[in-house]
Parts: structure tokens; sequence; C-alpha cells
């Protein structure tokens, strides 16, 4: 009896997360997806660990889930891999974002995010804003990976965020032009001046996410979001763990 007891309050106080009902870890439905979740470490436009984010796994609805595992399985056949940089995002880290946008002091960053928008018109020119889709659970950031580039890290940029060439890149993606969440209007996905082989790849990237139940947004090649959304009008601030 007294083991029993013992264990029961062993169960008890383990730390354990649930997740809201409807919610997955995309590495259940989807392992083979790279995750670098961006805003749980200090390698994005604020240069710190967005409040929010405890660890750096991918949350989504399941219905999101379910429709990325399928988009891996046709981008594996053309031999590449979905990589993701944010996925389910609560409202604490959208209201973080906006108040690092209000703080103008704070400027380390600009050279290498928004070299070419001034952080005073962040907020006024879209690429901040008081609400997120991402905090209803299923939109997705994200891009591809070469099957050949899979032993390539990823690295803290050194030069702006955009460019012709793949000087500009941090990590092992395909070449589209920018970063990821690269403030900029060049991340607009039918900005003009992109080489063939940029454009070549977001568009490649984009026919994939649209036949695969996903819609696009206009200003950020890496932006989707699931067209049946499961929870349209509810936004979740659950953390990240």
């Amino acid at each position: 009896m007294r083991r029993f007891k013992g264990l029961l309050l062993f169960l008890v106080n383990f730390p354990c997360f649930a997740l809201p009902s409807d919610f997955v870890y995309l590495q259940d439905a989807a392992p083979d997806i790279i995750e670098e979740l961006r805003y749980a470490n200090s390698n994005n436009f604020t240069g710190k660990v967005v409040p929010g984010y405890l660890s750096g796994r991918c949350i989504l609805t399941r219905q999101a889930a379910n429709h990325l595992a399928k988009i891996e399985a046709q981008a594996k056949r053309l031999g590449y891999t979905l990589k993701v940089y944010d996925c389910y995002r609560p409202t604490k880290a959208v209201k973080a974002f906006y108040n690092w946008s209000q703080n103008i002091k704070e400027d380390s960053e600009k050279p290498y995010y928004y070299p070419r928008v001034e952080k005073s018109e962040l907020f006024e020119k879209g690429y901040i804003a008081l609400s997120s889709g991402h905090s209803r659970g299923s939109t997705v950031d994200l891009t591809l990976v070469s099957l050949s580039s899979l032993n390539k890290g990823s690295s803290r940029p050194g030069t702006a965020c955009f460019g012709s060439s793949r000087n500009y890149q941090d990590d092992n993606s395909i070449n589209t032009g920018t970063r990821f969440d690269c403030l900029d209007p060049s991340a607009h996905v039918f900005y003009k001046e992109l080489s063939a082989e940029q454009k070549k790849n977001r568009l490649l990237l984009r026919t994939l996410m649209i036949r695969g139940g996903f819609k696009p947004y206009a200003k950020e090649w890496w932006h989707f979001t699931l067209k049946n959304e499961p929870f349209p009008k509810t936004y979740f601030n659950f953390s990240v763990k």
C-alpha cells in the first residue's frame, strides 16, 4: 500500500503539459519536418527569446498538422523537406512584439532584419500587428530545404536579410531572396528584384502549400494559413512548451 501511495504521489506531482483539445505537436503528425522555432531563441528580429516560448516545439491544430504531413510527403518526392520557423504563437508573444516595436531606442537588430525600414515605422507599415493568425493555431511560417543540404546548420545572421546572392542566408534553406522574418519589401511574394532562382523557389513553396490546403500571405513568402482553419475567430494564449 505504501508503494502505491508513493507512486500516486509521484504521478500527481510530475509536471505534465496537456495541449488544448484539437492541438497537437507537429512532430507527432510529421516527424521528418525540420523544426527551428526562431522565437524560442535569440535568432530573431528582437534579438531575444520571445515571451510565451518556453520550448522550440511546433504546436498546431490537428487539421493544420495533418495537412502539413501530406505536403511534406509531396515535397520529399521532389527532393525537399519542410522546415518550420514558427507555428502556433500565443497572444502574449504578439503583445511582446508590439511592445518591442514601441521601444525605438533598442535597435540592435536593425542591420540584420529591417535595414531599410525605421523601427518607428514597423507597426505603421504592417510589419508588426496587434493580433496574429498564428494565435489561432493554423498558421505556419516555413520554407523548404533540399534533402542534399540536411547536414548544414544555422548561424547567427551577419548581413542584411536580403540579397541577390546567397550571402544573406543563415541556414540550409532554399534561396528565396530573404531570410525568414525579413521586415522588408523584398519579403513580398512577388517582389520584382529577385533572381530567376529565387522566383522559382518561392513559386515552388507557394504551389505546394496552396495545393495542400493553405492560403498564402502576399507580404511574407513564408506565411501560410490553413484555408478551413477550425478556430477562425479564437486567439489562444497558452505558452509553447
